[in-house]
């Protein structure tokens, strides 16, 4: 009987362990077919190819296990090895459009760069799709880190990162918190928790204002929840209202026009979720900004309706205020543009992307 019981056991033990692999087996064949991602191979950006560079797509995961997908330009014939640049943003989005042409850009100049998609956007994965999270999309800058610090034809004592628009935001917060950035661009800023915390130019500030966005997403989620599927806030406005404000205007001349237009691009088409943002609320991109030992160059049109995050972010680093003028406090500037828009900076259409000033910037920082 005894011989028995332990034979009943051992096959009992046995059963189970087979289960468990099968189970295992099973979940990380969900897991990887939920991670392969489907990469366009022919060139797809909203700007020409340079024949200065070369070019490839490459994946990299964050520390949530979410596969990001990137675009990597390198200099054509370099040797050795090279200090390197990551590049997101705007808020929105894809590497098709700004960023893949400002790392293209500064690829051109010597360094190599990676503009890659934030998770649950464009060819990079994540579920549900066009969600936004402060800390899922700082990480993003982190895990871009990671990849370019492992690189053989990288320096990993000489990276640095630009974000843009509002990962012009997540880029300062990524360099308060990692200091294997060296050197860190916000160029044309959003900080998205201020603006989702306050409205624009502070239109929503009050207790009162706060509680309904969080009565109102709150309601959002339970009807997401009770449809199966997720409500969709719509990217910019089209047809265009005539009387729409000059800064939609100015995003729509963007991505809505073949300017900027991107299939993948959530601005260009449907947006982000209602409830996409909600987390924004609550999570404070800039508390720890005046932390940040490395340099940061701030950049911002002067026309630009978004400049007041720049100069916030400039005093949180620096405590002065610059009043709309171009400033540096020991090793924080801030580059005030003259006559330039939020969205000039995003394309080279008017010509005032600073990138000589880029260039001197990374150079003497990394």
């Amino acid at each position: 009987m005894k011989h028995i019981k332990q034979l009943a056991t051992s096959i009992l033990l046995a059963t189970l362990a087979i289960v468990g692999c099968n189970n295992a087996n099973q979940k990380n064949e969900e897991n990887n077919m939920k991670q392969e991602l489907v990469l366009t191979q022919e060139w797809d950006k909203v700007f020409p190819k340079s024949d200065k560079v070369d070019h490839r797509k490459v994946t990299f995961k964050n520390r949530y296990g979410i596969t990001l997908a990137a675009d990597l330009y390198t200099p054509k014939n370099a040797e050795g090895r090279l200090a390197a640049i990551a590049v997101s943003g705007p808020f929105g989005a894809v590497k098709e459009q700004s960023s893949g042409l400002y790392a293209q850009h500064m690829a051109e100049r010597g360094f190599v760069a990676l503009a890659f998609d934030p998770s649950f956007t464009g060819e990079s994965a994540g579920e549900p799709r066009r969600m936004a999270s402060p800390d899922i999309n700082t990480e993003d800058f982190l895990a871009a880190v990671d990849f370019l610090s492992v690189q053989p034809n990288v320096d990993p004592d000489h990276i640095g990162i630009i974000g843009i628009c509002g990962f012009g935001g997540m880029a300062v917060n990524a360099a308060a918190l990692d200091p294997r950035i060296k050197a860190t661009v916000a160029s044309t800023m959003y900080d998205m928790s201020k603006v989702n915390v306050e409205g624009y130019f502070a239109s929503e500030n009050t207790p009162a204002q706060r509680m309904e966005k969080r009565k109102a997403l709150a309601q959002q989620r339970t009807e997401d929840f009770r449809n199966g599927t997720y409500a969709m806030a719509g990217g910019v406005v089209d047809p265009l209202p005539d009387e729409a404000p000059w800064f939609v205007k100015d995003y729509h001349a963007y991505y809505k026009t073949p300017r900027g237009y991107h299939a993948r691009s959530g601005n260009s088409n449907d947006g982000w979720t209602v409830i996409g943002c909600q987390s924004f609320l609550n999570q404070p991109l800039l508390c720890w900004a005046q932390e940040i030992e490395n340099p940061v160059l701030l950049i911002h049109g002067e026309k630009a309706h978004s400049r007041y995050f720049s100069e916030y972010a400039f005093e949180r680093m620096t405590g002065k205020q610059c009043n709309g003028q171009s400033m540096t406090v020991g090793n924080k500037e801030i580059m005030i543009i003259p006559g330039a828009t939020h969205v000039d900076l995003y394309d080279d259409q008017a010509g005032v992307i600073p990138y000589d000033k880029l260039e001197q910037f990374f150079r003497s920082n990394l």
